[in-house]
């Protein structure tokens, strides 16, 4: 059986197991057995599949068929930022929302060399992402998984950062070290009672301490703002993720805070996903 043939039968299998995006993860999938890039299926179609490959092949799509597992962590890879960062189920698999998030930062610190922490930094993708634009940049990413900063130093070493990230395992409620030009964060904000709503493949296999953000969702959001007004340098910047629908609740906690709003982002839906604002220092 060719490269191409396995694709298709892999492909057809995941159609009729409503998977919409079947061609894509098919190959993908045989991308992730095989070691080769998807363009090389599509150029060249004469190399050999052993079975052992055959069989890898098979077993990943059987999962995402019917168990419906993300495709992140069957590749354990995902794209963000135009690199491939390594994930497994002890992170957040990397949202293209997050990208947005990124890309603003990049842009308002063009020139600069801003310090950074990152919270909750799970694979790492924000805080890798920004120091391989901020070149003598340095920033702290921590995490209260260890499992997560592990992923995330991988990811560091691979990207050439890692002499300019430390690692830490904390929750923000108890860091308290240094001050930042820049606090970017991908909180968990969905509440605890809506987790059950989420999508097969989001709530059975992605980490519940990555998602769940308390009985309103704004746990640990709150924790942040509140964490930030300590450790932000004058004129420094707070970047939240936030959740659909969460803008006017967080615009009013970062007011209680004594932050000001700079501006927001959308999403690909046109809803508020990011919010960025100052310390106001009296």
């Amino acid at each position: 059986m060719t490269p191409n043939e396995l694709i298709t039968k892999g492909s057809n299998f995941l159609k009729q197991n409503n998977i919409k995006t079947h061609m894509l993860d098919s190959e993908l999938i045989l991308s992730s057995v095989t070691g080769k890039q998807r363009e090389d299926f599509l150029l060249k179609d004469d190399f050999k599949l052993n079975l052992k490959q055959i069989k890898s092949f098979n077993d990943l799509i059987s999962r995402r068929a019917l168990l419906k597992e993300p495709i992140a962590y069957l590749t354990n890879k995902k794209e963000f930022w135009s690199i491939k960062f390594n994930v497994d189920k002890a992170v957040l698999i990397p949202r293209p929302e997050t990208e947005i998030l990124v890309e603003k930062i990049i842009k308002y610190y063009k020139g600069r060399n801003p310090f950074i922490l990152d919270i909750g930094t799970g694979s790492g993708c924000i805080i890798i992402s920004l120091l391989r634009e901020f070149k003598k940049s340095k920033g702290i990413a921590i995490d209260i998984s260890n499992k997560a900063l592990n992923i995330a130093k991988r990811n560091s070493i691979n990207y050439d950062t890692f002499d300019r990230l430390k690692f830490i395992n904390s929750s923000i409620s108890t860091f308290d070290r240094f001050k930042f030009d820049i606090i970017v964060s991908n909180p968990p904000y969905i509440a605890q009672h809506q987790l059950k709503n989420l999508d097969k493949d989001i709530k059975n296999f992605e980490p519940k301490i990555a998602l769940n953000g308390g009985n309103d969702g704004l746990d640990v959001v709150r924790k942040v703002i509140y964490k930030s007004r300590k450790i932000l340098k004058i004129n420094g910047m707070l970047a939240l993720e936030i959740g659909n629908g969460q803008y006017k609740k967080v615009s009013q906690i970062l007011k209680l805070n004594k932050f000001r709003e700079k501006f927001f982002i959308k999403d690909f839906r046109d809803n508020i996903r990011c919010i960025f604002s100052v310390l106001d220092h009296y």
